[in-house]
């Protein structure tokens, strides 16, 4: 039997209601996207603090994507049968909690602690990324959800600038350097390391309090239903969406293209170490950089989509960034953070394009289809951690961005040829989630 296609349809309020629905939504972008890009300045925090390898370093990224792994399909499932406000509440709830427990995670000492609170808050990522990515490109005309996808993901651009600069001045503010906690006493060196753990715990605290304030907006304001309508009902089987080749060339470049933005993003302070003999506060000021080349790249390559087809210009973006990361691995000095940030610009429109290239034309397969492409995320969890064993056993971080040259050259494939919808007789297309081309 073949499958029926879902076309998304609003209903309730009138157009007011939508756009502000519309920035209801797109403010999760940019939250989400602050929790992820103060991930930077946790790691080398944290790596000073508990006295950490580069490997054991990057268990931050380990548990933060591992829970997009978990709870991508449940979030997926909350939202077929409570709907999208339910899951984002949910999600907001879960964010605030984790967010929460940075307080005894820091009083405690133990990474283990910060580790469980981070994949906690990712959790609540996960659910919210699952509900507002679709929504967000289906909440009006389907032929410009795309142009929708990359406007809401310009203000994760904005978070990624805002961010770092943010935890420099809040996390940072007690740092101290190797050669001191060297000349301190044992007890000292504790006491000092423990200050350090606690700085953390105000910025994570704020946040909470904000997602609860959030979570009560959207309690009390009526969304738009984004729903199917009866005559086409969603796929009951997640399976099923498998039968896309152009989703699971969607979820293999989702999955390499978070791999290498996690391993651009979280390890640069660390880079621009050794790469520039950087301080880490000045190294953090530059990942601010990093995030306003991001923000930059967004908002342009969402005008430049007007003119060139999206998969076109993720082909192009990879190409540049596979000739950045090479020259990343070979140069020193200054040069080597604005090649960083120039790969922070050239990563910009790669999430969101991969992600509407990926669910177009999916039909009744939608709502699994974007569960898959988000349980790809978990890339970000296991593709750093080859970063940080490539740096670790050549002793030169600079060696790592191997691992991202890598991840483009798989994103280059699926901008040439891998984004093509297959049509057979089990799949039917005549749903288009956005105009891509």
């Amino acid at each position: 039997m073949q499958p029926t296609t879902s076309k998304p349809v609003t209903q309730s309020g009138g157009k007011n209601n939508q756009v502000f629905a519309f920035a209801l939504i797109t403010s999760l972008f940019f939250l989400w996207g602050f929790a992820h890009n103060l991930d930077p300045i946790l790691i080398p925090h944290l790596k000073k603090s508990f006295t950490l390898s580069t490997v054991q370093a990057t268990l931050v990224d380990s548990a933060v994507f591992a829970a997009y792994f978990i709870m991508a399909i449940p979030a997926g499932f909350i939202m077929k049968k409570y709907g999208y406000k339910a899951g984002i509440i949910i999600g907001l709830l879960t964010f605030a909690f984790g967010s929460f427990l940075f307080v005894p995670a820091a009083n405690t000492q133990s990474y283990t602690f910060f580790l469980i609170a981070l994949f906690i808050i990712a959790c609540g990522l996960a659910t919210l990324e699952t509900a507002a990515n679709p929504y967000a490109t289906a909440l009006g005309d389907p032929e410009t959800g795309t142009f929708r996808l990359n406007f809401s993901q310009s203000f994760n651009g904005l978070a990624a600038f805002l961010a770092p600069i943010v935890g420099a001045h809040v996390i940072f503010t007690k740092g101290y350097t190797d050669k001191e906690l060297h000349a301190m006493t044992a007890t000292a060196r504790q006491f000092a390391l423990a200050a350090e753990a606690s700085s953390v715990k105000l910025p994570y605290m704020v946040l909470g309090c904000v997602l609860i304030v959030i979570a009560i907006a959207f309690a009390f304001t009526k969304l738009p239903k984004i729903q199917n309508t009866e005559e086409h009902p969603t796929s009951e089987s997640i399976f099923h969406a498998f039968k896309h080749k152009h989703l699971s060339w969607g979820v293999a470049a989702q999955f390499f293209y978070v791999g290498a933005q996690v391993s651009v993003f979280s390890l640069f302070i660390l880079y621009a170490e050794k790469s520039a003999n950087l301080t880490e506060t000045t190294a953090a000021y530059y990942l601010g950089g990093c995030g306003l080349a991001f923000l930059v790249g967004r908002f342009l390559g969402t005008i430049i989509m007007r003119f060139v087809p999206p998969q076109t210009l993720l082909a192009i973006y990879a190409a540049v960034n596979i000739l950045l990361c090479t020259l990343a691995i070979f140069l020193s000095g200054m040069i080597t953070v604005y090649i960083v940030i120039g790969i922070c610009f050239f990563m910009s429109i790669m999430f969101p394009t991969i992600f509407a290239l990926g669910i177009k034309g999916l039909g009744g397969d939608t709502e699994f289809g974007s569960s898959l492409i988000i349980m790809s995320i978990v890339g970000g969890a296991i593709v750093p951690r080859f970063f940080g064993i490539i740096s670790d056993a050549t002793g030169n971080i600079q060696n790592g961005y191997i691992v991202p040259l890598v991840c483009f050259i798989v994103i280059a494939i699926f901008g040439l040829s891998g984004y093509k919808i297959v049509k057979s007789k089990d799949v039917e297309t005549s749903f288009d989630p956005g105009n891509l081309g």
